[in-house]
Order: C-alpha cells, then structure tokens, then sequence
C-alpha cells in the first residue's frame, strides 16, 4: 500500500467514516493540533526521561490517537471509541502521585530547565493550544464534542506541567521563579 493517495492533493481529506471536507476545517484544525500535542510529546519522549514518565507520555500518546480518532469522526458519529472516564481519572491520579514528590508552588516559575523539562513544558503549551481548538470546535453550531475530550485535554496540560516539574526535581535543578518587572526594576 502506498502512503500517497493524491486524493488530498486539491485541498480536501477525508473524515473518518465520513464525507471530504477542506483541510482548514475546523474539525481537521482540532485533530491536527492533537496530532502535534502527540508529536511534541513523542519529542519529549526522546530525551533522557525517568522511566516511570515515559511509562506515562507513552500511554498519553496511545489515548491522544484515541481522541484525534473522536475528532476525526463527523459530529454525531462517534465511530471511534475516544476517550473515557477512567482516562482521565488515570490522569489525575499520575498529577497526585507525581505532585506528592514536589514542593508546593508558592510562586509562578518559568518554562525552563534541562532538555527533558523544558520539552515537557513545550508539550503543556501545545496541549493547551490544542484544547483551545477543540474548544472552538464544540462551540461551533452543527457541531459536537465530547464533554470528555474537553476534561480529557484540560487535565492533559495539568499533568504535563507538573512532570516538566517532576523532570527538573528528578535531575536535581532548581526551578526557575517568575520576576515580575515591578520585582526587575529593583535588581541591581
């Protein structure tokens, strides 16, 4: 089997079970940022990660194909499985055990650190982008998304930003703490 088709050569794909629609729909655009969230999260996953959160982006990325499935799938016709409730029970509980090894936050801190962390962090902001695409799409008339994929991808961004943390701990470096340019000014 070829990987190229031709067919979406004029500007158009196919939805999963479904009709063709332009590539700048907004049902592909919310698929297509999942993609890059899974992608991004696979970067992540190529650097010298604890095992235990790699264990867990490489469940992540099995369940965001799941929802990039849901998506793909013309509202009202959830072919595709897509996400569950225990998924994002699941998620929850990788956030508690992994915040249960970190201090708590007292002050905002800025997406950087090692390689790993910052990739995770990286991760969180396409996560979040990829929510605000889902989001634009449930609120489009004639179309519709799961209230699950909606938690799903919200507490998706949550967990990242606290194993971007967790890598940070785990290597031994210091988180680096937000400056406000009030605080700036002051700095000799």
């Amino acid at each position: 089997m070829k990987i190229y088709t031709k067919t979406g050569d004029l500007g158009e794909t196919g939805l999963f079970r479904g009709p063709r629609v332009r590539k700048d729909h907004d049902r592909v655009e919310a698929y297509g940022g999942v993609d890059e969230l899974n992608a991004v999260i696979g970067h992540a996953r190529a650097q010298e990660l604890p095992t235990d959160i790699d264990r867990i982006l490489l469940r992540v990325q099995s369940e965001l194909f799941d929802l990039g499935a849901e998506l793909a799938s013309p509202a009202g016709d959830r072919a595709a499985s897509g996400i569950q409730e225990a998924q994002i029970e699941q998620l929850e509980a990788d956030i508690d055990r992994a915040e249960a090894q970190l201090t708590p936050l007292t002050q905002f801190i800025l997406p950087a650190g090692s390689r790993g962390a910052t990739v995770v962090h990286m991760a969180r902001a396409v996560c979040r982008r990829a929510e605000r695409g889902v989001v634009h799409l449930a609120n489009l008339p004639g179309e519709s998304v799961s209230p699950l994929a909606l938690a799903y991808l919200n507490r998706l961004s949550d967990l990242l930003f606290v194993l971007a943390r967790w890598v940070t701990h785990h290597e031994g470096a210091g988180e680096t703490v937000w400056i406000s340019s009030k605080q700036r000014d002051h700095l000799p």
